[in-house]
């Protein structure tokens, strides 16, 4: 999971240069969950009862439709690496929320000291954006989004996390997974056409491997992956991912995308992820 996930976001930001990111993320989780869906009951799995689909929708509407919708988004504007970075402030939401539920954790104060050191990370990093050009508005806002991301994911990975013990015991993973990655993907693709970006789509043979790539490796393999992890593992285990996608995203975003890197950047990056660590280990 960590591997695949690293590498999306260079697939990402190769698809979005012809394929508007909405649709992109519709298509690549409405196809994924299709054809997985069609694979399992090609070989007799057994399909969700109908009482199960409304929280299918709104974990596939958070996970998907606002996880990935919100990342695909920032990296119009943000470099694939730092939207790795960025997205590694998921666990900052997930303790905020779980902390809010009804037996959820309380903060901590090491905790404490981990959301304000991750936050001051994130104020380093978009510091020089913070004027009234457009390329810093657009880069503020894919900031935004990016936290976004996190928030949809984090509510749909402690949603998902508290029904794994209840309704869901019985439920295949895979299967589970693919309705997600069908109905986040149905999200996604209806908000796009509401954009208009019907109208902006056109695929290369770079961009289509993109695609394919996101289908195949990052949606039926990464996120099955995922589900499964939420299912069998705990919490701050799974959140490890976070950690290990900054590294991979920001080495390849530097390599072959030539994406700028430089110390200010890589400090920030490094009080991000020092400040998560503080969170998750509390």
């Amino acid at each position: 999971m960590c591997l695949v996930w690293g590498t999306t976001y260079l697939a990402i930001r190769i698809a979005l240069e012809t394929v508007p990111p909405l649709l992109m993320g519709g298509l690549r989780f409405l196809v994924a969950g299709a054809l997985l869906i069609t694979v399992l009951k090609v070989r007799g799995v057994r399909m969700p009862a109908a009482g199960s689909w409304p929280a299918l929708v709104i974990l596939g509407i958070l996970l998907l439709g606002f996880g990935n919708g919100g990342v695909v988004w920032a990296e119009q504007t943000v470099p694939s690496g730092l939207t790795a970075v960025l997205v590694a402030m998921s666990p900052f939401w997930m303790v905020g929320i779980d902390a809010l539920t009804a037996h959820g954790e309380p903060i901590t104060g090491r905790r404490a000291a981990g959301l304000i050191i991750g936050f001051c990370g994130i104020v380093l990093l978009v510091w020089p954006a913070i004027h009234v050009s457009d390329s810093g508005r657009a880069f503020l806002g894919g900031v935004m989004a990016a936290q976004l991301a996190c928030f949809g994911w984090a509510l749909g990975s402690t949603y998902s996390r508290r029904r794994g013990h209840t309704a869901a015991r019985d439920e295949s993973v895979l299967v589970t997974a693919a309705f997600e990655m069908l109905f986040g993907g149905l999200f996604l693709m209806t908000i796009g056409t509401m954009r208009g970006e019907v109208a902006w789509l056109t695929f290369n043979a770079r961009t289509a491997a993109a695609l394919v790539y996101l289908i195949v490796f990052g949606a039926i393999g990464g996120f099955t992956a995922y589900a499964y992890a939420l299912k069998h593992l705990p919490i701050a285990t799974v959140s490890l991912y976070a950690y290990v996608n900054p590294v991979i995203a920001v080495v390849l975003g530097t390599l072959i995308l030539k994406e700028a890197f430089n110390a200010r950047l890589g400090i920030a990056a490094a009080v991000v992820l020092i400040g998560m660590a503080l969170v998750r280990e509390a």
